[in-house]
């Protein structure tokens, strides 16, 4: 299915913003859902993850406590709320989805990807 994201620009230091993944796939509820980001000449790193029923998450160490990863089956989307941006979490940031038993964060482990959102933390 196709993963189309929203949201994302310019913040300040502090701010906040919230992205947005929804998925064109019927059985969307299966998916286990993440997000990955990628900076300028760096790899793309894993940032959260939320089972295809919302009970887990998982959060790279870099944004635990400031970013929410949450997901409503009904509308078919994923979001990932961003608190307290630093300048450090300028990024490309891409929804990605799998079917599967666990809740991956490896890039490999991921078989669909949205188009990717720029985000931009710069005073």
């Amino acid at each position: 299915g196709q993963l189309v994201q929203s949201g994302g620009g310019l913040v300040q230091p502090g701010g906040s913003l919230r992205l947005s993944c929804t998925a064109s796939e019927r059985f969307f509820y299966m998916y286990n859902m993440a997000w990955f980001r990628q900076a300028p000449g760096k790899e793309r790193e894993f940032v959260a993850a939320i089972i295809w029923s919302g009970g887990v998450t998982r959060y790279a160490d870099s944004v635990k406590g400031r970013f929410t990863i949450s997901r409503d089956n009904a509308k078919n989307t994923v979001y990932l709320q961003m608190n307290s941006l630093k300048p450090e979490d300028t990024a490309i940031y891409y929804c990605a989805a799998v079917v599967s038993w666990g809740l991956p964060v490896r890039r490999s482990d991921y078989d669909s990807w949205g188009q990717g959102t720029q985000v931009t933390v710069s005073s």
